[in-house]
């Protein structure tokens, strides 16, 4: 019980930290198996297009393995290394058993959290995004309130939390299978057709490690350039995570077009249109402009009262509507890198956008961390970091996906 206790009792800062670093390791390492989803996405609406209902069975299937194997994998590891990477943390006695039930407990869900991944990829290549979407919602509220009744009625604090995660994403991906078991024949799932076939894995993995890569690269540079915001005192981290939480909200709009770009072309790509996938790429420029332009707007409209909910300190608004300000005016680069790279993806040239945004977003924001920012430690100098870095990754993929003349390229 001593341990439940310790998030009422004694210094926040160094606790918080040493809980939550763990739980960012293993984020990081999720990000790996996030990333090879994509691939099933892209060789299942490929396979769709073609109308190729064989291959985009034997996708589903070896998917399926794949993301029960790689979160076993990865939870295995994390629970293996879970003691001792609290003790190199130099987690107190009084919060390392507290931390470590947590992080165990968080650990065992990763299976289901990576079938989920997979799942909804299978499903939103062909179009559907609406069930994950529902399965999604509905693990949400049951997570919400097994939160209450754990914490609040059992009295199980941080492995209350934990439990309650753990069980809403054994329902989110559990839906997702049953709906998948009833699905159209190109993608439902066949217990007894269960197995990993080879030539579906390499086309899975070429496509997927890269962009997993990535998103672990990515990951790992923007704690960086968080240690940046944390070192310059409470207010501007007050302000950053609050205007994060709200700028996230114009972010999801931009990525939804983008996967629909990666979706949309990869079945086009399949069924052989090559014409329609470039119809597809200027409409979801299009369509993520006007959207994004919209939701930007309206959050700016009432950035400030927003903003409010989070923390009345009048410092607090001020320099989170900045981060609003500035993180918006980038947004037009991150519209390009999403849809381009979608467009690139769709094609199964996942190899060049994932090389171009860990060189110019990642290594900028590193660069620009130890270099830059010291010269000039202001809220001001990290925020700017955005704007260059995703300026620079637009160009580059830009170039990269004029060279590659990806239209132009035969799918095997």
């Amino acid at each position: 019980m001593r341990d439940e206790k310790v998030m009422t009792e004694g210094p926040l800062w160094p606790n918080i930290f040493r809980f939550s670093l763990p739980l960012a390791a293993t984020g990081i390492l999720q990000q790996l198996f996030v990333g090879i989803s994509l691939g099933t996405n892209v060789v299942m609406a490929q396979y769709y297009g073609s109308g190729e209902t064989g291959k985009a069975q034997d996708t589903v299937h070896t998917s399926v393995l794949v993301g029960l194997i790689g979160g076993f994998a990865v939870a295995l590891i994390g629970e293996l290394a879970a003691r001792p990477v609290l003790g190199v943390l130099s987690v107190p006695d009084d919060v390392i058993g507290m931390s470590e039930t947590y992080l165990r407990i968080y650990l065992l869900g990763l299976p289901v959290i990576l079938l989920y991944n997979f799942e909804a990829a299978i499903a939103r290549s062909r179009g559907d995004t609406k069930t994950p979407l529902i399965c999604l919602a509905v693990s949400g509220v049951v997570n919400v309130g097994l939160n209450l009744f754990f914490v609040c009625i059992v009295g199980m604090a941080a492995s209350g939390v934990a439990l309650a995660t753990v069980i809403a994403n054994v329902l989110s991906s559990a839906m997702m299978f049953i709906f998948l078991r009833k699905g159209p024949e190109a993608t439902r799932i066949y217990i007894s057709k269960l197995r990993i076939h080879k030539a579906v894995l390499k086309k899975i993995l070429y496509i997927g490690v890269p962009s997993g890569v990535q998103g672990m690269v990515f990951s790992l540079s923007n704690i960086i350039v968080q240690s940046g915001i944390n070192s310059l005192g409470s207010t501007i981290m007050a302000a950053s995570s609050a205007a994060f939480n709200i700028e996230a909200m114009a972010y999801f709009v931009i990525n939804s077009f983008g996967q629909a770009c990666m979706t949309y072309t990869g079945q086009n790509y399949g069924a052989g249109k090559s014409d329609r996938c470039r119809k597809v790429l200027k409409t979801c420029f299009l369509e993520d402009i006007m959207m994004t332009v919209a939701a930007c707007g309206l959050i700016l409209l009432m950035g400030r009262q927003m903003l409010a909910l989070f923390n009345t300190d009048p410092d607090v608004i001020n320099n989170g509507y900045l981060r609003l300000l500035i993180i918006f005016s980038s947004y037009i680069f991150t519209l390009v890198n999403e849809n381009v790279s979608g467009y690139m993806r769709g094609f199964g040239i996942s190899v060049a956008p994932a090389l171009t945004a860990v060189v110019c977003i990642c290594v900028t924001r590193i660069f620009w961390m130890m270099f830059i920012f010291p010269a000039r430690p202001e809220f001001s100098t990290i925020l700017f970091v955005y704007p260059v870095s995703l300026a620079l990754n637009a160009a580059a993929v830009g170039l990269a996906c004029l060279l590659l003349h990806p239209s132009k390229r035969k799918y095997e």
